[in-house]
């Protein structure tokens, strides 16, 4: 494809470390729980600027483990509808009740008004989620009126690394928050997540959830339900490559997106989504809404098959409460969701994107827009 959805890049050099770093790993045995591991953790902490950082093997275990050690068995947790399938059934996975709440069209964020509606008695905490790298601008609100009645705030960051708002970096905000690593994300380790916190507690508990629920890697004494949540050595170590050219790769993709931007605003029909003031967003994906008239799916039919371009997986095309898996925490409305939901498209970008492929798109959507 001319123009792919989404493009990994490591650059040659880091390619020939990594190979020379795993098979090193190769040829000690250290495969898991080492040396690698933890320099990725210290470095992402680093990077947060929080006190504790735990690898995990996905984005998902990221967020089951900081809930199992919140206490969140048969209680309600507060989870946006437009976000990902694995947001609610973490909740689910540890024992929780989800109930949804909606969507802020300006930022793809928690709906303040849904919100206040949604706590009730049975509510332990909240769980925001930064939607394409954007840190809503509501933030302290959302801290306020968890404040207010008790809860506790959970960030799912799996889109928001190196991110931040008003110079507080994503994954701060809360008590916890977790990372992916995905192969999409603005840097990755193939697959693979993480853990942030202050909280010493959800630290301590988080090692040991882990690995297996055992209260340390060399004894054979189980206190918790883990799991086999470890990330290896091999992903680490691609995971450390990829963490040192993150400022790099969001640099690129601000510079793609101001090329959007420009565009954009000469085209009928779709709008940008406008970054909040103090957001600096890594750009994960690039996020237009789409005039009601226009038929997303033929649009992008249109732009793949004739101009070669792929349009990157919307955030999210179908929000968690239309589900079928999620049918018995479907109570409600939220018109929100569903409309960011059916309008947006996200335009590709990625940090190995050129100025010239960037036009193109821009030509591109022009053309097909009008054609569709």
């Amino acid at each position: 494809m001319k123009i792919p959805p989404a493009k990994i890049y490591f650059p040659d050099e880091d390619r020939q470390q990594i190979l020379s770093l795993i098979d090193e790993c190769l040829q000690t045995g250290q495969l898991t729980l080492g040396k690698h591991g933890k320099t990725f953790e210290e470095r992402f902490a680093h990077l947060t600027g929080t006190r504790y950082a735990i690898a995990v093997n996905s984005g998902t275990s990221a967020i089951e483990i900081p809930l199992r050690i919140f206490g969140v068995e048969k209680r309600e947790v507060l989870v946006p509808t437009n976000t990902f399938f694995a947001t609610p059934a973490a909740v689910i996975q540890a024992g929780g009740l989800v109930r949804f709440i909606d969507t802020d069209p300006q930022t793809f964020s928690v709906d303040l008004e849904s919100l206040r509606q949604a706590i009730g008695p049975n509510t332990a905490g909240v769980i925001v989620v930064h939607i394409a790298g954007v840190v809503t601008s509501r933030m302290a609100e959302i801290q306020a009126i968890c404040k207010e009645h008790g809860l506790w705030l959970f960030e799912d960051a799996a889109h928001a690394h190196g991110a931040s708002y008003n110079g507080q970096m994503a994954g701060t905000f809360g008590r916890a928050a977790s990372f992916s690593f995905y192969p999409t994300k603005v840097i990755t380790s193939g697959e693979g997540g993480m853990i942030v916190t202050n909280d010493e507690k959800v630290y301590e508990e988080a090692l040991i959830y882990r690995d297996q629920g055992k209260t340390g890697f060399l004894t054979n004494l189980h206190t918790h339900l883990g799991s086999n949540w470890r990330l290896s050595e091999p992903h680490a170590i691609i995971g450390t490559s990829q963490l040192r050219r993150l400022h790099e790769f969001i640099a690129a993709r601000n510079h793609i997106a101001s090329i959007y931007d420009r565009g954009l605003a000469e085209i009928e029909g779709v709008q940008a989504l406008r970054m909040p003031q103090g957001c600096h967003s890594n750009y994960y994906k690039y996020i237009a809404m789409l005039n009601s008239g226009i038929d997303r799916a033929a649009l992008k039919k249109h732009l793949r098959e004739k101009y070669d371009v792929g349009l990157s997986g919307e955030v999210y095309d179908t929000p968690c409460h239309q589900q079928p898996i999620f049918k018995a925490y479907s109570s409600g409305t939220f018109r929100k969701a569903e409309d960011v939901c059916r309008r947006h498209i996200c335009l590709p970008i990625s940090a190995a994107m050129t100025e010239a492929e960037a036009e193109y798109v821009i030509y591109a959507l022009r053309s097909a827009i009008a054609e569709v």
